[in-house]
């Protein structure tokens, strides 16, 4: 009896094992800024919605993972990924030296770069030398009011800082500044939404890829992050993602297309070159 006892309990136990394995893991944590839009905004009736709200909802999908997304101020993101609170950063993050020595990035899942913003039928900028005598709005404090600065004084063009980035948009529509420069995907929402304002000259030499942040002792997380970032690109879908939020259909060498080899950021530290196959599902 004993015998056949212990028979029944090792075969239930067999037969739980599959179930065991095949256990969830337990949701992603991850936030975002909630007031940068489209990246990440208030929705009517609640919640939050934007790019990078489809875009890693669908990454923790093809993971196989729930995902809670909180909205907070960017300046608590690194930081509450940094203490465990958060497992990466879904907000836009600019992958740069300093950053890449205290965290892993993926692999960038788009382009930032700065981006004039011009008054339709005004013409189209080729330079910043094609700003000489006029105006340019940018919001107070930001990286674009810097090189607007050191560029006006070398070409002689005036700049006109602004305490919100609204404000410079209306300078340039009531015709007080020629152009406002701000980030490209700023640049292409506003003009989304304002058929009177136009995405202008990109300036390429500021590129820089927004990828995923994740703490510096998960390789693994950041590896399969990435792997369902580059399916994305693989299979389409994160260039119509890019065409819902901005409007336009990203150019051929766009990161919402093109997949660089290894894990992270070519260049940058934490950037692992190891060759490896991509398998979507």
């Amino acid at each position: 009896m004993k015998y056949r006892f212990a028979a029944i309990t090792a075969a239930v136990l067999l037969c739980a094992l599959p179930a065991l394995a095949q256990e969830k893991l337990p949701p992603l944590k991850t936030g975002v800024d909630g007031t940068f839009a489209p990246h990440a905004f208030p929705k009517l009736g609640g919640g939050t919605q934007g790019f990078n709200i489809d875009l890693f909802t669908e990454v923790a999908k093809r993971m196989k993972r729930e995902i809670i997304i909180d909205s907070v101020s960017f300046s608590t993101l690194i930081p509450g990924m940094q203490s465990g609170r958060y497992d990466f950063v879904a907000a836009p993050v600019t992958a740069t030296k300093e950053r890449a020595e205290n965290m892993l990035f993926t692999a960038g899942y788009m382009w930032t770069a700065f981006q004039f913003g011009i008054k339709k039928g005004s013409a189209p900028l080729k330079g910043w030398e094609d700003l000489k005598g006029k105006a340019v709005a940018v919001n107070k404090g930001t990286p674009y009011e810097t090189l607007s600065k050191k560029k006006g004084e070398e070409i002689g063009f005036e700049v006109q800082a602004y305490d919100n980035q609204p404000d410079a948009v209306q300078a340039v529509l009531s015709g007080r500044a020629y152009a406002t420069l701000v980030g490209n995907t700023s640049t292409l929402y506003i003009a989304s939404q304002n058929p009177m304002f136009v995405a202008d000259l990109e300036l390429t030499d500021t590129r820089a890829h927004w990828p995923a942040a994740v703490p510096k002792d998960n390789p693994k997380l950041r590896a399969q992050l990435q792997d369902a970032i580059d399916c994305m690109k693989k299979d389409g879908s994160l260039v119509a993602l890019s065409e819902k939020w901005f409007k336009r259909t990203p150019p051929p060498d766009a990161l919402e297309r093109v997949i660089t080899p290894g894990y992270g950021v070519p260049g940058l530290p934490g950037y692992d070159p190891t060759p490896h196959d991509l398998h979507c599902g």
